[in-house]
């Protein structure tokens, strides 16, 4: 381990940031429609995301709260069967209109998957990755932000002494929380989290719950569930959709508690 006088080392590649307003947006969607042949799968999407909440997805499954998120990060480029239409602005850029390059819209969202998907590397390796492709090579500076993003997610305890061990011999919790790190690491605005505690035990979901209400004083947060708990326990702003619509979004306590749609009151109480 590195012992470093942090003042030799540019915050810039430490992903030290200004901080941010709390209340404007981050995320705005317009009239967004996403088509696979004759199946309209998400259809017009408008959304605003504030900046440093946590956003929750809501809704039953196969409802699109994953291919929407797939969207932000525009992997739905990668299936060329979708036409998509619309606007989706990440701050003041929309990333389907514009010429930033796909890698560094990608490098803004933190993608945690329902499984996590170490890569075939080092524990170590895995952090260091994502520092890398920033661009990051001084050895001294790697090893300072690996073990940052790494007491971040809460991991370096457990793993200090064996970073140099494959990252499949961490519990399937250590290494959502590791797949977390990676993400950490290339300093994204926006986290991405698609069901990211539905393959894990409640003592580590219970984990990532607690990260994320830590996390989101830096980053702004997108969780998809189907979990109406975890969305309570969660939320500072609801968005629930039911087959590929919006049917309410607001603030959680008013939405959850007194819905104005038959589908939503009737998704509560079939959640309770």
């Amino acid at each position: 381990m590195y012992v470093l006088n942090t003042e030799t080392i540019n915050t810039h590649d430490i992903g030290i940031r200004p901080v941010s307003r709390p209340n404007d947006t981050i995320v705005r969607i317009e009239n967004l429609n996403i088509h696979a042949g004759q199946h309209h799968i998400l259809k017009n999407i408008n959304i605003e995301i504030p900046r440093n909440k946590i956003t929750v997805m809501l809704g039953p499954s196969g409802c699109g709260k994953t291919t929407l998120l797939k969207c932000m990060n525009k992997l739905t480029d990668l299936h060329r069967e979708l036409r998509v239409s619309g606007k989706i602005f990440i701050e003041d850029d929309d990333i389907l209109h514009t010429r930033t390059n796909i890698p560094a819209i990608r490098q803004k969202m933190g993608l945690l998957s329902q499984q996590p998907y170490p890569l075939p590397l080092s524990i170590y390796k895995n952090v260091a990755y994502g520092i890398k492709l920033k661009g990051i090579r001084d050895k001294k500076t790697i090893a300072y932000i690996v073990e940052k993003h790494l007491r971040e997610v809460g991991l370096w305890a457990e793993v200090k002494d064996r970073l140099n061990n494959p990252a499949t011999s961490l519990s399937i919790g250590q290494q959502q929380r590791l797949c977390l790190a990676r993400g950490l690491a290339v300093k994204p605005l926006i986290i991405l989290a698609d069901e990211p505690t539905s393959a894990l035990d409640p003592i580590s979901s219970k984990i990532i719950e607690n990260l994320f209400r830590e996390l989101k004083q830096h980053y702004t947060i997108i969780l998809v569930t189907h979990i109406l708990r975890q969305a309570v326990r969660l939320a500072d702003n609801v968005v629930f959709m039911y087959y590929g619509k919006i049917i309410e979004q607001g603030n959680p306590q008013e939405l959850l508690k007194n819905p104005e749609t038959e589908k939503l009151r009737k998704y509560i109480l079939e959640g309770n």
